[in-house]
């Protein structure tokens, strides 16, 4: 008898958006992160290029144009930090429309460091309860909705991160509300860390 043999399920689509001086640490992390969880990860330049000079100088080189994305269903978009770089996330009315579109669905919107206070804070998006790179100039964007002393939190559909030090963590949340927390225990495990 021939075993029974599923159906092979379509990856899950993660956008991760980037721009002239991006966190590449946190970029790298997100990326590589959701492809060892089997996720179909792009990463989509903002600044008009494909090629993206980081905010410590390393250069990456994107999938594609923010601009290619626009139409597309998306199962989470991360975006890295950085400074100015989550401005320039900011700024890019291809990625508001995308992320407002993304929240509305009620499907995993995800930022860390700067990018909670300066993209969500913008655009409306922060949920209840928020982290962020503790700058006080960051920390008061978020005011209230701020949670003190934790590396992420997951606020419904809502992930943020605190920054590069925690991108790991940040990544596997992301990885635990796609995926479940077995997998994200076990890429951790397999990672040498440890999920929050």
């Amino acid at each position: 008898r021939r075993p029974y043999c599923k159906r092979a399920m379509a990856a899950l689509k993660v956008l991760v958006p980037i721009a002239e001086d991006s966190e590449e640490i946190e970029t790298a992390c997100i990326t590589d992160t959701l492809v060892r969880a089997g996720a179909a990860v792009t990463v989509a330049s903002v600044s008009g290029d494909l090629q993206v000079k980081m905010s410590r100088g390393l250069k990456i080189v994107a999938d594609c144009k923010i601009e290619d994305c626009a139409d597309k269903e998306w199962d989470a978009i991360a975006c890295p930090g950085g400074m100015p770089g989550a401005e320039r996330l900011r700024d890019s009315k291809a990625l508001e429309e995308l992320l407002r579109k993304q929240a509305s669905a009620s499907k995993v919107t995800a930022a860390v460091c700067a990018s909670p206070a300066v993209i969500f804070g913008s655009h409306g998006l922060l949920p209840g309860r928020a982290v962020c790179y503790p700058a006080p100039k960051f920390v008061e964007i978020l005011g209230e909705k701020h949670v003190a002393d934790a590396p992420v939190v997951l606020d419904g559909h809502i992930i943020t991160g605190t920054g590069p030090g925690t991108s790991l963590q940040f990544a596997l949340k992301i990885v635990e509300k796609l995926y479940g927390q077995e997998k994200a225990e076990e890429l951790a495990k397999a990672m040498l860390t440890t999920t929050a």
